[in-house]
């Protein structure tokens, strides 16, 4: 690979990106969006070094997205992969699963069982609970530390109001359903919020969702597509201090009968050549807890300015089934406890800000298994009884060069240790630990031209540590490939260069990016041997990685907003074709191909109503890795055809307390899906929903 030439590519593509900002004329300025995640401090988008990317719970329900991950389909860089309707794993900027940190409320969700791939684990959050979520490419290790390869989304969950209330007592709710016609689907969420205004306020809110089996035009009903989940959130607040809060939350998700479709004999229509099924039952049932308390305050005199400290707790259990034949059943079990601390602290330091703290994070894990014929033991998903330990010390700091320039530079120290229980050899259980640390920096800059312009960039290293599935993972992967883990591992580390610009003004909003990740020791799982249909985890992989990323929004006569964003990327890694097999140069797995949208929105006057059209399109993925390939229930041969698609959408304020919503979705009845998942989308429907305050 000429990595000089790739190099100067990007540059080249910068230099455009810049110079088409540049020629943006400011008008009047708009209210800043404020966002958290990029620097842990609270700041203008404007001020943010870092490519980052707002999801308002507002827009949420207005588009319709059924799912966390869903509502990451329009944002640049990324592309959402769904094994089923009831996964969804973003490819953030080629990376995903495990390679992508999930927070909630700045919570680590990621434990150290996520396994590798596109996995399910962001669909268990409920978006309706959201406030919103923030997304930052590329970026996270120095900050929020392993795992932040592709990008950090975190997701903000909804609070009680109480500080915007007036004195007294309050009381609120309010009661949201939507239908969808292709499945039958139905969501409805009930939320209620009461406190003191000033003092202290409660949030209630419970969600049922009844998705239903969807059907496109090609494929038909697609049978157990659809699957039933609960949801629970409760946010306590109170003002002990009038400068120290106190936050008490607890969220519980419940999901059952989630087929993986397309290794089922429900997967019985060939799609471009696709592989058809072959499991009578393959199937995931996922239950998720979070409670957590935190103190957070703020004193202006003193040294450090703001600070929080945030205890949690975490229960995951994740159980999968398989039919295989009758004569071959599988059952497979994992259960984490997971208990964790994260102080921060900012401080003004010599005319800058810093950020510090310290996070820990321990997992407890239980995993039992079961196949017809075998010792259970041998079929556990990975080491039972074991514990899984990951700690960090961070500090960024930024400071103002001129009255234009700013600069960053941060770091952190991180520590894993892993202890594994009971691990099968073949003969007997037996124990093993390992331990690794690492150190990681950063170096962003911001420059602003004008008000209404800034230019940000900078170098960012990330990595992995390799966690419990990565050491002794036991499971089926892609097209029924057994796939398992290894004990000589080492982290995962990236470095990633990227330069952006945005523009912002009463009119305009004009943004780009381009990044090139350079990865080495990527854990990937290769062949055993020649023609072996048994994959194992070894750091065999190095891989560059490169795209650009535009989007605009033109506001104009009164009411109208013309939008869109496209995304190209490309990679290519160094991979063996087997364990001390030949290395051969391929395409990096499942990456996006060339995609876009444009959107044309009016909104009324009055703001009572609003209709909005929206076209997106991709280009046919044919840049396939080996293990693309080979995954032919998922990918048909010569790659995932390419799509446009069409929707219409609109909203309408009846009332104060009451409001309507519909979309069409898939105009067209188009055909499609989107590169590398197990499931078609859904071929033309109605979303409809309705809200009502009270």
């Amino acid at each position: 690979m000429s990595r000089y030439r790739t190099v100067m590519r990007v540059v080249g593509l910068a230099t455009c990106i810049a110079g088409g900002a540049a020629g943006v004329q400011a008008a009047p300025e708009v209210l800043p969006e404020v966002v958290v995640t990029a620097s842990r401090e609270v700041e203008e988008a404007g001020e943010v070094m870092h490519s980052v990317e707002v999801v308002e719970g507002e827009e949420f329900v207005e588009k319709g997205y059924r799912t966390v991950p869903e509502a990451l389909e329009q944002t640049p860089g990324v592309s959402v992969q769904k094994t089923t309707h009831g996964h969804g794993s973003p490819f953030i900027r080629g990376f995903t699963g495990r390679q992508n940190l999930l927070l909630v409320d700045g919570i680590r969700m990621n434990n150290s069982t996520y396994r590798g791939g596109p996995v399910q684990y962001w669909n268990t959050l409920d978006g309706f609970a959201m406030e919103r979520m923030e997304l930052v490419k590329s970026q996270g290790s120095v900050l929020y530390g392993s795992d932040a390869l592709g990008g950090t989304l975190n997701v903000l969950s909804r609070g009680s109001g109480f500080e915007a209330e007036g004195p007294g007592m309050f009381w609120g709710g309010t009661g949201f359903y939507q239908y969808r016609t292709n499945g039958e689907s139905q969501v409805g969420r009930l939320e209620t919020r009461f406190g003191e205004g000033g003092k202290w306020g409660v949030l209630l809110g419970v969600t049922g969702k009844d998705f239903g089996d969807i059907r496109d035009d090609a494929v038909g009903l697609m049978r157990h597509t659809g699957y039933p989940e609960q949801d629970v959130d409760f946010k306590f607040e109170m003002l002990v201090d009038p400068d120290v809060k106190v936050t008490l939350a607890h969220q519980y998700l419940n999901q059952d009968e989630v087929y993986r479709w397309h290794s089922t004999v429900f997967n019985d229509v060939s799609w471009n050549g696709t592989a058809t099924g072959t499991f009578p039952v393959r199937m995931y049932d996922q239950e998720r807890s979070l409670s957590y308390l935190r103190f957070e305050g703020a004193n202006g005199e003193g040294f450090v300015q703001n600070w929080s400290a945030t205890v949690s707790y975490q229960k995951t259990q994740e159980s999968e089934h398989q039919d295989r034949s009758p004569t071959d059943r599988r059952l497979g079990v994992v259960e984490v406890e997971t208990y964790g601390l994260d102080v921060q602290m900012e401080s003004a330091v010599g005319g800058g800000s810093l950020v510090y703290g310290v996070d820990y994070y321990e997992d407890h894990i239980d995993a039992v298994g079961w196949r017809t014929g075998k010792d259970p033991r041998s079929q556990r998903p990975m080491a039972d009884d074991s514990e899984y330990r990951l700690g960090g010390v961070f500090a960024q700091y930024r400071r103002p060069v001129s009255e234009r320039f700013e600069l960053a530079g941060g770091v952190r120290y991180t520590r894993a240790e892993v202890e594994l229980g009971k691990l099968w050899d073949g003969a007997m259980d037996v124990s093993a630990r390992d331990e690794w640390d690492s150190v990681v920096f950063n170096v962003r800059g911001l420059y602003r031209p004008s008000e209404a312009w800034s230019i940000y960039g900078g170098a960012s290293q990330g990595f992995r540590a390799p966690n419990v599935d990565d050491l002794s993972g036991n499971l089926t992967s892609r097209s029924g490939l057994d796939s398992m883990g290894s004990l000589d591992l080492s982290p995962e580390k990236t470095w990633t260069f990227e330069l952006g610009t945005r523009v912002e003004n009463a009119a305009w909003e004009v943004g780009g990016a381009v990044f090139y990740t350079l990865v080495d020791d990527l854990i990937t799982t290769v062949p055993v041997a020649m023609g072996s249909s048994t994959v194992v985890s070894t750091n065999a992989q190095d891989a560059e990685i490169y795209g650009v990323e535009l989007d605009a929004a033109w506001r104009f006569a009164g009411g109208w907003t013309l939008s869109g964003f496209v995304t190209w990327q490309e990679g290519e890694s160094e991979t063996p074709l087997y364990v001390g097999g030949p290395v051969e140069e391929q395409w990096v797995s499942r990456l996006s191909p060339l995609r876009g949208s444009v959107a044309l929105r009016y909104d009324a006057p009055d703001e009572r109503w609003w209709v909005e059209g929206r076209v997106i399109a991709a280009d046919k993925a044919d840049k396939l890795s080996e293990g693309d390939k080979g995954d032919t229930q998922r990918i048909p041969p010569g790659g995932t055809p390419g799509y446009v698609v069409a929707s219409l959408r609109g909203g309408w304020e009846v009332s104060e307390d009451v409001s309507l919503t519909l979309g069409l979705e898939n105009l067209t009845d188009e055909d499609y899906r989107i590169h590398g998942s197990g499931v078609n989308e859904s071929g033309f429907g109605a979303v409809i929903g309705a809200r009502v305050g009270f």
